[in-house]
């Protein structure tokens, strides 16, 4: 088998995904490369500035980038909101060299496969996890021979007949992959800032407006578990080589539930506080908080902890969003978390279908009691795939053509998703909860109670939203959240970058290497484990 030259697209930050297959493929022999797009002010994630952000369009350094790399592979992840950006890309690509393959993956073309290999511009399309599906797809073009199916993709075959494999269960076996390729990223994420990984794959929730809603039931055939975690030492053995090549403040694991299992957390707390030492940050779920994961949390080195509340009423989660947790288990958690000196982010929905009213109330009471350290505000998207969505077109809110705009990626809404609310008095009310949960982790903690609706009212409407904007700046600048920091540094390093180009001089790379350690060393398993223990302060 040749080995090929594989140009992965990068939007925004580092994605994880492209870090692990580009490990993968460089473990195969290939040679990979990135063209990567900084988006500056229209990140589709919180930086959404139309006006200005044409000036910083960057779309033609990703053209170029390809061209210099001249790529026998092209290969995206793609996310419903970054989608249509990305066929742009892949057809000015294939203008560019015909002969060039290209690969989509990720959430959205996941949810609708038969939409995306349908574009001219789509050579393969990955659905669910790529670990193994990648590798066999470089290896169907390196030996040009497009007869049989590939697993977990679809893809089109000399004729131009789509050929689709069969969808296999989960990789269960996350020590077997290689370390994430972080040196892909060097020159563009500040990766020491706070570093990314996960040690699990999956959720054991499947809320109607997460990815994990649908793409948890992707196998065809006996799927495994779909909770896996890593080893301990595999976790650790990573963070050992990323904290010798860079100097690093902050860890951010990214898993959907951090720590689903406690004899994995006991081991982990011991060995993460002894061999890594570098404060971290996790996500998690009310039920999975109790009095010894805060305390190993605490004592391991976390500091900030990112929870889904999204709403506060217990009926309504149950029926509409399959959360079964009760008011008192997130209650709880916060209090656990406080407790332990746990800096709290939560994360809360506004715009919810049939959600009453009095849940933004319940949600008010509660923060003013637990003092979360940041409200996250998130507007009701509808995602392609999701329970949410299905349930939405079947009700009509959503039309035929809203619904065929959102899965081709031509209509998207995230945090300000404004149009699922018809009554504008509900909106208001909606808007003033904004400004008040973001506004609540700025005040003294004796304030809070204080900050109400009737209060929030006396706001003039043309200044709810700027004010809301503001409160959640002045929050995360004031706690600290190492995510706004990281956000923010990242974006002020790529506008620097943006600047010396037109100047004619090149910035230096985001990332400073300490010493020249590669992640892409085999893992060698710890044979003689250390029995975990409690932590001692």
């Amino acid at each position: 088998m040749r080995p090929l030259k594989v140009t992965f697209v990068g939007l925004g930050t580092e994605q994880l995904g492209i870090s692990q297959l580009s490990a993968i493929a460089r473990r195969e022999g290939h040679k990979v490369g990135l063209a990567f797009s900084a988006s500056l002010f229209h990140d589709r994630f919180n930086l959404e500035f139309p006006a200005i952000a044409p000036f910083f369009d960057d779309t033609h350094d990703v053209i170029q980038a390809i061209k210099d790399q001249q790529p026998d592979v092209l290969a995206f992840g793609a996310l419903t909101s970054t989608y249509q950006w990305m066929l742009q890309v892949a057809q000015t690509a294939k203008e560019i060299n015909p002969r060039i393959k290209t690969v989509f993956g990720g959430v959205h073309p996941s949810a609708v496969p038969h939409l995306v290999i349908a574009r001219p511009q789509v050579d393969f399309v990955v659905v669910g996890e790529g670990d193994e599906a990648f590798p066999a797809i470089l290896k169907t073009i390196a030996n040009d021979d497009y007869s049989r199916p590939i697993f977990n993709t679809s893809f089109k075959n000399k004729e131009g007949q789509v050929i689709s494999g069969m969808q296999k269960g989960f990789l269960q076996h996350l020590d077997t992959l290689p370390f994430y390729d972080k040196e892909l990223w060097e020159d563009y994420v500040r990766l020491g800032d706070l570093y990314l990984t996960m040690a699990s794959r999956g959720c054991p929730y499947r809320c109607t407006f997460c990815f994990n809603n649908f793409f948890a039931k992707l196998p065809e055939e006996k799927s495994g578990k779909y909770v896996r975690l890593r080893s301990v030492d595999h976790v650790i053995a990573e963070l050992k080589i990323a904290k010798r090549r860079y100097k690093i403040y902050k860890v951010d694991f990214q898993d959907d539930v951090f720590a689903t299992s406690k004899k994995w957390l006991e081991e982990f707390a011991w060995k993460y506080k002894k061999e890594i030492n570098i404060p971290y940050n996790i996500l998690t779920h009310p039920r999975y908080m109790d009095e010894d994961t805060a305390r190993w949390l605490k004592e391991s080195g976390c500091e900030w902890i990112q929870m889904g509340v999204q709403s506060m009423d217990e009926s309504f989660k149950k029926e509409s969003l399959l959360r079964y947790e009760r008011s008192e288990d997130v209650e709880n958690a916060l209090n656990l978390m406080r407790k332990y000196g746990l800096l709290a982010k939560v994360d809360h929905m506004f715009g919810l279908p049939n959600e009453p009213m009095e849940a933004q109330e319940n949600a008010r009471v509660l923060y003013a009691k637990t003092h979360p350290k940041r409200v996250q505000t998130f507007w009701t998207c509808y995602l392609p795939g999701t329970q949410l969505m299905r349930e939405a077109e079947e009700r009509g809110d959503l039309t035929p053509e809203q619904v065929r705009k959102i899965n081709e990626g031509e209509e998207f809404y995230f945090f300000r998703n404004t149009e699922n609310v018809k009554d504008k008095h509900k909106m208001h009310q909606y808007k003033l909860y904004e400004v008040i949960f973001r506004l609540m982790p700025a005040l003294p903690d004796s304030w809070k109670i204080h900050l109400t609706l009737q209060k929030a009212s006396l706001i003039p409407a043309f200044l709810v939203r700027p004010l809301s904007m503001m409160a959640d700046i002045i929050t995360g600048f004031k706690q600290r959240n190492p995510e706004f920091i990281a956000y923010a540094l990242h974006n002020l390093y790529h506008l620097k970058r943006f600047f010396l180009k037109k100047i004619g001089l090149k910035a230096a790379p985001a990332s400073r290497v300490i010493e020249d350690v590669s992640f892409a060393q085999p893992y060698q398993p710890v044979i003689e484990q250390k029995p975990a223990e409690t932590i001692r302060a």
